[in-house]
């Protein structure tokens, strides 16, 4: 039985932007159904159409094989489509019970029944094994037990057909085998699940079918038997993706970065970074693992000068930068990939061009006498578009109506031509496609070794850490708990260990790694 259908769907933006044309897409009762494709393929609108926050111009939906409208998220909940998104929408302050029944809270004499809240809960969990005790804080949650919580909230408001979009981007592999367990046992209670993921590995593991999207088209939809991944990124992109990246040993060259004793506060006036000290040299991309929250972000955005730190050194090529202004740090020798490519790292309203030059358009070869130089602007723009295969109707569009992939495309190729000899890639492929995260990963291994800048790479895909770095950091609790000479011998299941605390290094363990 069909749980849900989707009839030649078509959905066309004011802009005359055609994200899916055409598409039909079902899931059958009880299966895990994939659904990948490049970033700007028309996934995420999809899947927004379905849960009733987008509406198509053309198609049907069936749930249950009976037609139905669905104008709001509301009224897809109502017929039982259910969505965990990926960023969590989860109430911190509040317990697990307070997050799961909100806005659907049991009462007694008129009050909240906090204790039916707390039973009705802890019954569901209990169910599907997810291990969650219905009466602890979020906040206190590890990620993973956090993506749990959100599952559960969709489940005990009925939904029968759950879209899960990138559930195991923050997870650790143990996380994720757990996560992966109880999804098998909700595919066997009758449950189907929409996978979204870029990790096509994981794909292989779980899903039943894979339905591919590319440039807005349906390509097909493939039982997994039928299916690897070389065959699920080549149906992606339309190529041959190179899923191992190979690169020469390192030559490391004289220190570009060095970091002593670092300490960065954070708003509850606690270590977010903990006493950190490295070197990066330049020739060597050094990559920092950890499960997300625990100083990475902090660690990033005091090398680049984006917060104060409260004590320590920062020298960049030899320069002490603390206290130095963003332009001045990037003068010095730094670009920066940031954590998030929206807030930081482009402006929305700007176009393609105005964010492509945004770090050069002052400098002195841009510029005719005190006026911009817009042909040269424009010649730079262009190049950038070319080398980094960004699709976009033209230069002067504005950004925000670009796809993610693209956009993050506009702030790498920024970055990496920056000219600087340091760069701090912070998540540079988070929720980019197999063949945007190809090139991204090749370009920051190529321009290390062919120009001898020095890389840091902090990255939740722990793939992406072992494939691309040379030397390997653990972060856990704002310090450095494990460091490993060559990235490519490190078992994935170990460092697992290293960030969940199961595992830990000496300091005497770590002298000389660091």
């Amino acid at each position: 039985m069909e749980a849900l259908k989707m009839e030649h769907i078509t959905k066309i933006y004011p802009n005359g932007f055609v994200a899916n044309k055409d598409i039909t897409f079902s899931v059958r009762q009880g299966e895990i159904h994939a659904l990948v494709g490049e970033n700007g393929a028309g996934k995420t609108t999809l899947m927004k159409v379905l849960f009733g926050m987008e509406q198509p111009q053309e198609g049907k939906i069936y749930v249950n094989e009976k037609q139905v409208n669905i104008r709001s998220p509301l009224e897809a909940i109502g017929l039982g489509v259910g969505m965990v998104h990926q960023h969590f929408m989860l109430l911190p302050s509040m317990t697990v019970a307070q997050n799961v029944t909100l806005g659907m809270e049991p009462r007694k004499h008129g009050l909240v029944d906090a204790e039916k809240a707390i039973a009705m809960t802890q019954e569901m969990s209990d169910k599907y094994k997810f291990g969650l005790d219905a009466r602890a804080r979020v906040a206190d949650l590890s990620v993973g037990l956090m993506q749990k919580v959100e599952i559960l909230k969709a489940l005990i408001r009925g939904a029968k057909v759950l879209i899960l979009d990138e559930p195991t981007a923050v997870l650790t592999p143990q996380e994720t085998r757990e996560l992966f367990e109880q999804l098998k046992l909700l595919r066997e209670n009758g449950h189907s699940l929409i996978f979204i993921s870029h990790k096509l590995e994981e794909v292989m593991e779980l899903c039943n079918n894979v339905t591919v999207l590319r440039h807005g088209y349906c390509n097909g939809t493939h039982p997994i038997e039928e299916l690897d991944a070389a065959k699920i990124s080549r149906l992606m992109v339309g190529r041959d993706v190179v899923l191992k990246i190979e690169k020469e040993d390192p030559k490391p060259d004289k220190p570009v970065l060095e970091v002593q004793n670092l300490v960065c506060v954070n708003s509850e006036g606690k270590n977010a970074v903990d006493d950190v000290s490295f070197t990066i040299r330049g020739g060597e991309v050094v990559g920092i693992a950890g499960v997300e929250g625990n100083g990475q972000s902090f660690l990033s955005d005091a090398i680049s000068g984006m917060i104060r730190y409260a004590s320590g050194s920062v020298k960049l090529n030899g320069q002490e930068i603390s206290g130095m202004k963003i332009r001045k740090i990037r003068e010095a020798g730094m670009s920066v990939i940031p954590e998030d490519r929206i807030a930081v790292g482009c402006v929305r309203d700007l176009s393609v061009r105005s964010n492509a030059i945004a770090d050069r358009y002052d400098k002195k070869e841009n510029k005719n006498g005190i006026f911009l130089n817009g042909r040269k602007q424009r010649e730079i723009t262009e190049q950038l578009i070319r080398d980094f295969e960004i699709a976009c109707d033209s230069q002067d569009e504005s950004i925000r109506f670009l796809s993610g992939g693209n956009i993050q495309k506009v702030v790498v190729g920024r970055e990496f031509t920056s000219g600087a000899n340091f760069v701090i890639a912070n998540q540079p492929t988070r929720g980019v496609d197999v063949g945007t995260a190809e090139m991204i990963r090749k370009y920051l291994v190529r321009m290390t070794r062919e120009k001898g800048i020095g890389s840091l790479l902090i990255s939740a895909d722990l793939n992406e850490v072992l494939e691309v770095s040379d030397r390997l950091f653990v972060m856990r609790q704002g310090k450095i708990v494990a460091a490993f000479p060559k990235a490519n011998v490190v078992d994935v299941d170990v460092l697992g260990e290293y960030m969940l605390g199961i595992r830990t290094m000496t300091a005497e363990e770590m002298e000389g790694l660091l």
